[in-house]
């Protein structure tokens, strides 16, 4: 490698921890909108089951998020 390879590619490990919680918050992401979405065309075709309904989103978006939150300490984690 030349010296201008080798300063690129120090530059970017520095950081992949970062981007790789980036990348790995679009899934989250993606969960919560299906939860919420899901939950609101649910409540629009019942309304009478509305508390289980509502019961059921936050459970679903605490597990999302619960996948969101991992992702942040795992850079940590097994950082060097």
């Amino acid at each position: 490698m030349s010296a201008t390879q080798t300063f690129l590619a120090e530059g970017v490990s520095g950081s992949l921890g970062s981007v790789g919680y980036g990348l790995a918050a679009i899934g989250p992401g993606v969960g919560v909108g299906i939860v919420f979405g899901n939950g609101t065309q649910a409540l629009a075709r019942q309304p009478e089951a509305a508390g289980l309904i509502r019961q059921n989103q936050i459970l679903g978006f605490a597990f999302c998020e619960a996948l969101a939150l991992i992702g942040i300490v795992m850079p940590f984690v097994y950082g060097q």
